[in-house]
């Protein structure tokens, strides 16, 4: 799940600077989806700006609005990158260490992240009204933007970094993620969670349904994303899945999502914080994996702070089941491993929401990370079980 910005033009922060060709201050609105404020320092840059000199102003605070080629910018924000990594990651081939310290290790790269997105950051892109970039060389971006920001009635300045993720965002978009479990494609929208680990995807499809949907084929899916789980439960032959979000980008990414793979007539969806009114026979939730605050609303789809969505949906699933139904939870191990949140502290919540473990589906990962011996969280990924966790009310 992601947060959508409600700011307006009217309201949207401004950012401000001095132009080099006539020292006069001009001002236009910043835009981020990540939440963050416009910088305070902001110098005009151009081609003639060496790396090394961009990548100091960059820790130092300073923000480089690009007035040369926007290929050359490109191309600087990758030596800024290299800069970076070498100062501050592991040399890729590396092995992390056999004990590191949890959970240290994960609060470490985690500032790590954010001090590399924050310098990044830095250096910024003009745009016009209508999304359109005024340098050389500059692509069309206007479809990317307007799926993200939508309509631009004025200029604005944005992060060369955020302008790419829209843009790769835009081509995943198109794309799509083959689902194996389904016979299609997801196509996940900018801020929504995109279903690339499909081991989880093929738990849902493989586990036995509930025999209590023969009398009463209703299921929930809560935080549903993409829709993904809602459209495999729809596969699998349930006659109606009501799908849960509280993000309006995520409820319309599922709405398209279902709409293309057929299955939006046996798909109710709507606006909730957890759980619809009533109850069923089979309740679903994927929650983030890892209890950790998110640095940006965007990460709200990977971290779930104090476990809330977690613990929300346990808490609140007895009161959400029909008599002999289940709760399926689909959670990673990660977190265990990380020292994060423990084994216990799970069957522990569990137990005091009234519920009891009637069995548990339990897969390896197969994604790139899990493999990568240079990733400082390696020694947790390698170990990781991603689980479908059958929960029913305790007689």
């Amino acid at each position: 799940m992601s947060v959508e910005s409600a700011k307006t033009e009217e309201n949207r922060e401004k950012i401000s600077w001095c132009e080099v060709h006539d020292g006069a201050e001009h001002a236009a609105h910043w835009r981020s989806e990540a939440g963050l404020l416009p910088p305070k320092r902001v110098q005009v840059a151009d081609d003639t700006l060496t790396a090394d000199a961009a990548y100091s102003l960059a820790c130092e605070g300073t923000a480089l609005l690009w007035r040369g080629d926007f290929q050359n910018a490109r191309q600087l924000l990758q030596a800024m990158a290299r800069r970076f990594d070498k100062s501050n990651a592991r040399k890729r081939g590396q092995p992390a260490p056999a004990l590191p310290e949890l959970p240290d290790a994960f609060h470490r790269q985690r500032m790590a992240q954010a001090q590399r997105s924050r310098i990044l950051g830095m250096l910024l892109i003009p745009f016009e009204a209508g999304h359109v970039i005024p340098l050389r060389r500059a692509p069309d971006v206007h479809q990317a933007c307007a799926e993200v920001y939508g309509p631009a009635d004025a200029p604005y300045v944005a992060s060369l970094r955020e302008v790419q993720g829209l843009i790769g965002a835009h081509e995943w978009r198109k794309k799509g993620v083959e689902i194996p479990a389904l016979g299609g494609r997801i196509h996940p929208h900018y801020g929504v969670f995109s279903p690339v680990r499909g081991e989880y995807v093929a738990l849902v499809a493989q586990a036995p349904l509930p025999k209590a949907l023969v009398s009463n084929g209703v299921a929930f899916d809560i935080g549903t994303g993409t829709g993904v789980l809602a459209a495999v439960l729809a596969r699998r032959g349930i006659a109606q899945v009501v799908a849960t979000d509280q993000d309006k980008r995520a409820l319309a990414c599922a709405r398209e999502n279902l709409a293309r793979l057929g299955v939006e007539q046996q798909v109710q969806l709507q606006r909730a914080d957890l759980f619809p009114a009533g109850r069923a026979p089979l309740v679903v939730c994927n929650p983030p994996w890892v209890p950790a605050r998110p640095s940006s609303p965007l990460e709200y789809a990977v971290y779930d702070p104090d476990s809330r969505m977690l613990r929300g949906f346990l808490n609140g699933l007895a009161a959400h089941l029909s008599d002999g139904g289940e709760g399926w939870l689909i959670i990673s191990d990660l977190a265990e491993h990380l020292k994060l949140r423990s084994r216990e502290t799970l069957l522990g919540w569990i137990e005091a929401a009234g519920l009891e473990v009637l069995g548990r589906l339990d897969v390896r990962p197969t994604h790139p990370k899990a493999m990568d011996v240079s990733d400082p969280l390696h020694f947790a990924r390698a170990v990781e079980v991603t689980s479908l966790w059958r929960l029913g009310c305790r007689s």
